[in-house]
């Protein structure tokens, strides 16, 4: 597309429902120019936590949209609007998560269908499918070093190839956020250096990845932590099971997903209160949105770590 058709987008798709009314938004002004050489690469990511580490390796020569931010939100029930349809239709470079999380967003660049644009699937990267399971089928892939450290490899090598003439600047760019990211990753082989083997229990698949990483033992159903994270009732005996877990004395640490609380996954976090088990909460999102991926995962290693050894000390 070149750039007035560009506007023409814009125009026709800034209209909003309002109240089941269709409600026309004025625009002032086109959208930016993504063709401009000069201007910074548009890149929106339809999630934060993608969006901080692109903006950190892109630096100045980037302008990044996050499209879900909201901690108030739960991420696999976001629902696009017509500002995201923008957003994406003007990228230059977009990064979706994949694996079923963020589905609203790959319609919306197949509906826009921008040869020109760069596009960062994050499962298809890292062969993470919806039909692997609780593992290798987990959406939740920004808590695995791992995916972490080879999806920002795939965003390096995208800027220098939508900007080469900037590839030293991006290199830097790089190279820092590396150091930054291995600081961040020694937190968690602390947590696996004190507390291997220990026995937690996670309300949803979110934190299986960590858990492995740290070699802790997570225990609780997979049947639960799954149907939770889909939104969907766990099955009875994997209830059962897990207020079994919680009320056994063995488990040391509940995490417990601040963005999917649901009745039953708030008489869990009840039940391991009763029984002494440190209850800790998480996000999916970065919270607060202004800080960087490293600020606040490293807040929540930290919050694992005191909850483990104070389960420890509990002994």
């Amino acid at each position: 597309m070149n750039g007035s058709t560009k506007v023409v987008i814009a125009l026709v798709a800034a209209a909003v429902v309002v109240g089941g009314v269709v409600a026309e938004v004025v625009t002032s002004a086109p959208p930016p120019n993504r063709d401009n050489p000069n201007g910074p690469i548009l890149v929106v990511a339809a999630e934060n936590f993608w969006g901080s580490l692109v903006s950190q390796l892109g630096g100045s020569q980037v302008s990044v949209t996050s499209i879900v931010t909201d901690p108030n939100t739960d991420p696999h029930e976001y629902e696009a609007n017509t500002s995201d349809a923008i957003a994406i239709s003007n990228a230059q470079f977009v990064i979706v998560n994949g694996v079923g999380y963020d589905d609203w967003a790959l319609q919306l660049l197949a509906a826009d269908d921008e040869a020109n644009q760069v596009v960062l699937n994050v499962g298809s990267l890292n062969n993470v499918s919806v039909d692997g399971g609780i593992v290798t089928g987990n959406p939740h892939m920004w808590y695995d070093p791992a995916f972490v450290n080879r999806t920002v490899a795939s965003m390096y090598s995208d800027l220098v190839s939508i900007r080469p003439s900037e590839t030293g600047y991006f290199q830097a760019n790089y190279a820092a956020l590396n150091v930054s990211l291995g600081a961040l990753y020694a937190q968690a082989d602390e947590i696996r250096a004190h507390f291997a083997g220990t026995e937690v229990a996670s309300t949803e698949s979110i934190f299986v990845y960590l858990a492995n990483y740290t070699d802790l033992n997570l225990v609780s159903p997979p049947a639960f932590m799954e149907a939770v994270a889909e939104g969907n009732d766990p099955p009875t005996q994997s209830v059962v099971e897990f207020e079994n877990q919680l009320e056994s004395g063995q488990v040391k640490v509940l995490v417990y997903n601040l963005q999917t609380v649901t009745p039953i996954t708030t008489e869990m976090k009840s039940i391991a209160a009763q029984n002494n088990v440190t209850v800790i909460g998480i996000t999916e999102t970065i919270q607060p949105p202004n800080y960087t991926f490293e600020a606040w995962m490293g807040a929540e290693y930290l919050a694992l770590y005191n909850a483990l050894n104070a389960g420890e000390l509990g002994q």
